[in-house]
């Protein structure tokens, strides 16, 4: 299946369109013929006749078809779509990296060389899969960033185009004319935003999403200073190219939706932030699809609707969390974490500090490569297999987690539990994993990887959600 191909047929977007299904949001767009106008299957308006509509996997490819976004629904706020997983991954890779800003910071070939092709075969790629270049699919992206940030905030117009990628506002303003087919001074005409200037934006979701229990999973083995989580709401310090920053996420749950509020030292590491921010929560899955399929792989009794992945940072955050829960209870791997914190976290720049509850970010590699750890309560070798793993973390190129098996002290489970949260592998089922083998013992379950594929690491959490 082509990338550009939906994942669903005519008659099912019909359905989902008319019935305003939001768990189809972000699935599909519908694109008006005879308006040029392009909606998400949630729009308000009326329905169009379908004999005047065509189904679109994904807004990028509604832009370069030459629709306009509409006013009333947003495709600009819509979760991400699915249509790029399961097909082919240098793609899938590169457009996770030039969602995260990569093409702003580098070059197309130096793009390639990171994803180990030339930059001919990956517009080559683009072209077959995307029906784009690479740069076409990162200017309509960073568009609709920009009618995001007009739409939701109040800031002033050359930052709405430093954060989405653009260092002229004359670049900014034809390239938002030609593209969207609108004035970015009609949008901000329009916007209902009543805040002070700053960065406020939702972050939408496609139910069901059990956000309660996913504070609790974070709250459990929050760490003091780096984050911090009550009833509603999380917080975390973070680090983006040596420049620290945090953000706060609140649920909405008439909106299908996150708040998310940003406090960032550069503009431009805002298209990094997002995506860091959704997969940590991991506001794109398909609960739907998941929760069908891992009932029909034998977890029904007693399932858990909406239980999401979540996240890491990144994978050296997950390694080191990983290395120090090996063979240790939650709590005492918490409180691990929070002395390697404590001691060698970086303290947040105070211009970005948002109160005392957030004070430092995690210790990068070097902090923790030069330390000799003595004040982590665990076996020498434990220590060992931590500075390891950080000196390797320093001189490596690429952070593939299978990679780490050559170091002395990290295992399977060590690696399996770094991609299942540092890299939202949607499909690690940690079989070997005490809680895992516990929960099926308790409801006599006998559950193979192969039943559960390609959705592993949603089993994983609803068993370990059973405990």
């Amino acid at each position: 299946m082509a990338l550009a191909e939906l994942n669903l047929s005519p008659e099912q977007c019909r359905t989902a369109r008319l019935a305003r299904d939001a768990r189809f949001d972000g699935q599909f767009f519908v694109a008006v013929k005879t308006t040029g106008i392009f909606c998400r299957p949630i729009c308000p308006a009326t329905p169009p006749q379908e004999a005047n509509v065509s189904y679109i996997a994904d807004a990028a490819q509604a832009l370069q078809q030459g629709y306009r976004p509409c006013l009333r629904c947003r495709p600009d706020a819509a979760p991400n779509s699915w249509a790029w997983r399961g097909v082919e991954t240098t793609v899938q890779r590169a457009i996770q990296l030039i969602q995260q800003g990569e093409l702003q910071a580098n070059n197309l070939a130096q793009l390639s060389a990171r994803l180990g092709i030339t930059d001919r075969h990956l517009r080559q790629l683009f072209q077959r899969f995307v029906g784009m270049s690479p740069k076409q699919y990162d200017n309509h992206r960073r568009l609709l960033l920009a009618k995001q940030l007009l739409h939701e905030t109040q800031l002033p117009m050359m930052q709405v185009a430093l954060a989405s990628g653009f260092n002229s506002l004359r670049r900014f303003n034809d390239a938002f004319a030609n593209t969207l087919q609108l004035q970015p001074s009609q949008i901000r005409r329009q916007s209902s935003s009543k805040s002070a200037a700053g960065l406020r934006l939702i972050q939408s979701y496609r139910p069901p999403f059990d956000w309660s229990r996913m504070l609790d999973f974070y709250r459990a083995r929050a760490i003091g200073g780096l984050e911090w989580v009550d009833d509603q709401r999380y917080r975390r310090a973070f680090t983006i190219d040596d420049q620290s920053g945090w953000f706060e996420v609140r649920h909405h749950d008439n909106q299908n939706a996150l708040e998310l509020t940003i406090e960032l030292t550069k503009l431009s590491q805002l298209p990094a932030l997002i995506q860091h921010v959704r997969r940590l929560f991991d506001l794109d899955a398909d609960s739907f699809e998941i929760d069908r399929h891992l009932q029909q792989a034998g977890l029904a009794r007693g399932f858990i609707a909406g239980v999401r992945l979540p996240g890491i940072w990144d994978t050296f955050e997950a390694g080191v969390r990983a290395i120090l829960g090996q063979q240790v209870s939650i709590k005492a791997a918490r409180n691990l974490v929070q002395q390697l914190v404590d001691e060698l976290g970086q303290s947040l720049d105070s211009s970005t500090a948002h109160d005392a509850a957030l004070n430092r970010c995690f210790p990068t590699a070097q902090a923790i490569a030069d330390s000799e750890l003595m004040f982590l309560r665990m076996p020498d070798s434990r220590r060992q297999s931590l500075k390891r793993f950080a000196r390797y973390y320093q001189q490596a190129s690429d952070h593939n987690p299978d990679d780490w098996l050559a170091l002395k002290g990290i295992g399977p489970w060590t690696v399996n539990y770094a991609k299942l949260r540092g890299l939202s592998d949607p499909d690690i089922f940690l079989s070997s994993d005490l809680g895992v083998k516990n929960a099926l013992k308790a409801q006599q379950l006998v559950l193979e990887p192969a039943q559960l594929s390609p959705w592993g690491s949603y089993a994983t959490f609803q068993l370990w959600s059973r405990l």
